[in-house]
């Protein structure tokens, strides 16, 4: 059974599969939330901290690459998204958007839960991490939990929950080349490669948000053919 502090919210404007997704994730153990219409999740989203959001492209009233990219931007859910495009340009722009998984319709249910409980083991802290969950580097703060980043003068930058995922890899191992193939297995635990296709554009994100020139960073550093060095005081 899944944690009862775990909160699913759905947005599948068909009512079968909206009432398949919350029935059988309620089964498992989730709290669930579901909504037909784009309005009416970004309006209640903003008074909801849910652990993922599983979102549908296809929606009466908004393109739903929009809201993936909101919920990514605004919000520490992780997205999964559940849609009838197939083609592998909707998947890679969904997961730049920051989606974290994507999955094409027609589904096994079995497998959606098996995203889901993915998606929160990600998500929750490895029990071999010692990193706090508040981290002072380099003028910074981050809030690892609430995916913050403060600078000293008081400026915030919202990460998406991909976006935490990689600073926190990055801060669990400062000064020190992490390979390609190390951030994969730290953030995918070998359960998806979707991430794959877009580390390199998290990471570009994540250099904006540090304010790290992309031609010349100080922060994040591009070590060709090899992977990145984090260069940071962590304390």
């Amino acid at each position: 059974m899944a944690d009862d502090q775990s909160l699913i919210t759905i947005l599948e404007d068909s009512r079968e599969i909206r009432d398949l997704l919350t029935e059988t994730l309620q089964h498992e153990g989730f709290d669930t939330l579901s909504f037909a219409r784009a309005t009416e999740f970004e309006r209640n989203m903003r008074g909801l901290k849910p652990d993922v959001c599983i979102i549908d492209l296809g929606l009466p009233d908004r393109d739903g690459l929009s809201v993936v990219n909101t919920v990514a931007s605004n919000s520490g859910a992780a997205v999964l998204i559940i849609s009838g495009r197939s083609n592998t340009q909707d998947k890679i722009v969904g997961l730049e958007l920051g989606a974290d998984d994507y999955i094409t319709k027609p589904f096994e249910i079995a497998e959606v839960v098996a995203r889901v409980k993915a998606l929160l083991r990600r998500k929750a802290p490895k029990a071999e991490a010692t990193l706090s969950k508040i981290v002072r580097f380099n003028g910074w703060t981050a809030d690892l939990e609430q995916h913050l980043l403060t600078s000293d003068d008081g400026k915030v930058e919202r990460l998406s929950f991909a976006e935490g995922q990689v600073l926190r890899v990055f801060l669990s191992k400062p000064n020190r080349l992490i390979t390609r193939d190390q951030i994969l297995d730290d953030l995918s635990n070998g359960e998806s490669d979707n991430f794959d296709r877009t580390i390199d554009v998290r990471i570009s994100r994540l250099r904006a948000k540090l304010h790290d020139d992309p031609n010349n960073p100080k922060v994040i550093k591009t070590i060709y053919g090899a992977g990145y060095i984090f260069i940071a005081q962590v304390g």
